[in-house]
């Protein structure tokens, strides 16, 4: 089966004096309906290697296959039309307009996906049902707490049927409870064969995944012994 991630000798280094080597030689591979987490301090290559994943920054040198397709040779609108169609984001902000409902929110993410529009408030309504908050439909963010703010963003993340779910410190804004359910919530989407990667600083949110892998001054390792050269699988 084609993997959902393949990630070769992926290098970018950042003009500087002297030059910021914040990726070397990263090699992962993600298969499809893996539940991965990417652990890592400040300053170890979290944010880089996120944008590389989500198609927002291009590596130097290396190879990024996604659902197969060779990412770094597409042109920007290639790209841009890739990313739109198999990658759903979720931040540690939420980006939710304060003046729209949940799902006005939610439906949102149709603007930048092929879909049909006298649907989207139903496909949306599905999707708030997903997460557990199809009691909250017509809810504006201000009525929401964190965690269900959260759970509004998956939503719109989750809108298109995306191959990755790429989340960027997901639980960084939530107090214990809601960073368990929304920690509960990734379990079920897990179970549902959604792919998930989560970047992450927190070492127990990390523990939640299938497997975990960590970064530290741009290598990938197991946490234990360096993968720096070779496929973390």
């Amino acid at each position: 089966m084609t993997p959902v991630i393949e990630l070769t000798e992926i290098e970018r280094t950042f003009d500087a004096d002297p030059p910021v080597r914040a990726l070397k030689n990263v090699r992962l591979r993600v298969e499809k309906g893996e539940y991965l987490s990417i652990v890592g301090p400040s300053g170890s290559g979290k944010s880089t290697l996120l944008t590389t994943l989500g198609l927002l920054d291009r590596p130097d040198k290396g190879s990024y296959r996604l659902d197969g397709i060779e990412t770094t040779e597409l042109d920007d609108a290639r790209r841009t039309a890739l990313r739109g169609n198999r990658i759903g984001f979720v931040f540690q902000a939420f980006h939710l307009l304060a003046h729209r409902s949940a799902v006005d929110n939610v439906g949102l993410a149709e603007l930048y996906q092929k879909g049909e529009r006298r649907s989207r408030t139903q496909r949306a309504e599905a999707a708030l049902q997903r997460v557990g908050l199809g009691h909250r439909t017509l809810f504006r963010p201000d009525r929401l707490s964190g965690g269900e703010r959260q759970r509004v963003a998956i939503a719109r993340a989750l809108l298109g049927e995306p191959s990755l779910l790429l989340c960027d410190e997901p639980t960084g804004n939530l107090d214990k409870a809601n960073t368990n359910a929304v920690l509960d919530l990734f379990d079920e989407l897990r179970a549902q064969g959604v792919t998930l990667v989560v970047i992450t600083h927190d070492e127990e949110v990390s523990m939640r995944a299938d497997r975990r892998v960590r970064i530290d001054d741009g290598v990938l390792s197991d946490g234990s012994t360096s993968f720096q050269g070779s496929v973390l699988r």
